[in-house]
Parts: structure tokens; C-alpha cells; sequence
């Protein structure tokens, strides 16, 4: 029981540690192509969300292994941290003295548990208007400064134009910028943004939710060890005398078949497909976006395409 209790905090462990490294991995995305906004508007409220949620998970699953140890301390009163969990965001602190008591597994097992748990909820639920406003509103305020400049820009010319002074290029500059301006729909980019926002706060609940696929796999490859074991190979281990010695090679040989082809590759080959879905879709949406270059496979037919005009020297 241990072992499978375990098993399901490394697989969230693992999994926190790895959205963060995605996470983290964004903020080289936005620095190597220069959207800074991102960094204050997405990434800080993005890493914010999920270390004091999330991480702060890991946090207390360590310190209950180190804190709590069967050996010299009673765990009976270790703490409960899916109903402590619930408790956090539902600000509900069972009270010792009440009646009836409630159980020790329910209560704070740290001095100031209250406060830093109430603070970190509190700053987790700021990060989501955070991630939802902040950019929407700055480049509106980016969008109405430069159309300002620009109709300031334009009536300069205009007033240089009817002094026959020859400004043309600096006409056709200003019509264009102009037009780029014109694109601007907060509309669009609000609800891009909360839809990315909603993604993001929810996705990171499933995401860790997601992570135990990994238990899943592990009690999966026990059990099937454990039958492979009970019903195939101690069969010949249990027949004493001659004739166990004749049944073991007997009973290893569908034995070691059956963990070939079970364990080994039907196994490892689910186990695989979970891992890579895992850093696809779990790991990826951290940081990847799919902008960037159209795909072109290769092919000689477009390297041989000359465009006209260049083969005519």
C-alpha cells in the first residue's frame, strides 16, 4: 500500500516538475523573439499560478515523507493531502476544540499552514485577471498612441504639402502604417485571450491529473507481473520431488513467452505511447505555439524551378 501511494505522488511530482520546465522554457521563446509584453503579461502570472498551487503541492508531499516517518513518528496523524487540498481552496479549517473532533488527518500540521495557504490561493486567483486583461488592455493603449501619432504625423504633411514641399515617400509611409493600425480588433484579441487563459488555469489541473497515467501503468505492469507469476510459473515451483524438476523448464518456457510479449513489448510499447502523449500535449502547450515556417517537404521539382528572370544572364 505504501509503494502504490508512492507511485501516485511521484507520477504528480514528475509531472509539476515538467510543466514548470515548460513553463520556463516559454520565457526563452518570448525573450529569443522580443515579445516582452508576454513576460509580464503571461509568463510571470503563468509561473505564479502553477508554483503556488501546484509546486506547493510537491512541497508538502516531501515534507510529509521527511516529517512523518513510519518508524519514528505516528501516521495515523499524517496529514491528508487531497482533503487538505480541498480545504486550502475552500478557505475551510477544521478547528480542534470543535465537536465533534474532527479527525487529526483534517487539521494544520505546520505553524502559519492557515495564512501561507490563504495567501498563496489568493495570488493564484489574482494571476487568472492577470493573464486575462494585461495584454488586451496594453496593446489597445499601444494601438490608440499610434494612430494619435500618426493623424499628428499626417497633418504635418499635409500642411508640408500645401507649402510644395516634397514629401511623397514620408505620404506613402504614413498610409501604409495606417492601414497595419487599422488591422487592431480588441474584440479578437480579448477573446483570444481568454480562451488561452481558460486553457491554461484549467490545463493545468488536467495536465497534473493527467500525469497519473503513469501509476496507471506501473499497477498495471504489477499486476500482470504478479499473474504471470502465480498462474504460469510457481505452478512448477509448487510440484515437489522429479517431477518439479521436470515441470519447471516445462512452465518456464510459456512463462518467459508470455513475459516477452506482455511485459516487454505490449507493455513498453503502451508505456511508450503514454510517455510521448505526455510530453506532446502535457509538456508542449508550455511553451510550443506552432508559429514559425509553413512546412515544405522536399522535393526537386521546387529546387529546380527557377523563377523567371534569374536564369537569363
Amino acid at each position: 500500500m505504501y509503494v502504490n501511494s508512492f507511485k501516485m505522488k511521484m507520477s504528480v511530482t514528475i509531472g509539476v516538475m515538467q510543466m514548470m520546465f515548460g513553463v520556463i522554457l516559454s520565457l526563452f521563446n518570448h525573450v529569443h523573439f522580443g515579445n516582452y509584453l508576454n513576460i509580464y503579461a503571461e509568463f510571470i502570472p503563468q509561473i505564479i499560478f502553477l508554483a503556488f498551487i501546484f509546486l506547493y503541492l510537491v512541497v508538502i508531499i516531501i515534507a510529509k515523507w521527511i516529517y512523518f516517518d513510519p518508524i519514528t513518528m505516528n501516521t495515523n496523524c499524517a496529514p491528508a493531502l487531497l482533503i487538505g487540498f480541498i480545504n486550502m481552496f475552500m478557505f475551510n479549517y477544521p478547528n480542534k476544540d470543535a465537536s465533534p473532533t474532527p479527525p487529526c488527518s483534517s487539521l494544520t500540521w505546520y505553524d502559519g499552514q492557515q495564512v501561507i495557504q490563504t495567501l498563496l490561493v489568493v495570488c493564484a486567483l489574482i494571476c487568472a485577471p492577470w493573464m486575462l486583461l494585461v495584454k488586451p488592455i496594453i496593446l489597445r493603449q499601444r494601438s490608440r498612441q499610434v494612430k494619435t501619432a500618426i493623424s499628428v504625423n499626417s497633418g504635418d504633411i499635409r500642411n508640408q504639402i500645401s507649402e510644395n514641399v516634397e514629401v511623397v515617400h514620408h505620404d506613402e509611409t504614413v498610409l501604409i502604417v495606417d492601414e497595419e493600425v487599422e488591422k487592431f480588433e480588441f474584440g479578437d484579441i480579448f477573446i483570444h485571450q481568454v480562451i488561452h487563459t481558460i486553457e491554461y488555469c484549467l490545463g493545468c489541473i488536467s495536465n497534473t491529473a493527467s500525469y497519473l497515467r503513469l501509476w496507471a501503468l506501473s499497477l498495471a505492469h504489477a499486476e500482470l507481473s504478479e499473474v504471470l507469476w502465480n498462474m504460469v510459473f510457481r505452478i512448477g515451483l509448487g510440484i515437489d520431488g522429479w517431477l518439479g524438476a521436470i515441470m519447471v523448464p516445462v512452465v518456464f518456457a510459456p512463462w518467459a513467452c508470455l513475459t516477452i510479449a506482455i511485459l516487454l513489448l505490449m507493455e513498453g510499447l503502451s508505456a511508450f505511447l503514454h510517455t510521448l502523449r505526455l510530453h506532446w500535449v502535457e509538456f508542449d502547450n508550455k511553451f510550443y505555439s506552432g508559429s514559425g515556417y509553413l512546412f515544405t517537404p522536399f522535393s526537386f521539382d521546387d529546387i529546380m524551378d527557377v523563377p523567371s528572370g534569374l536564369g537569363d544572364d
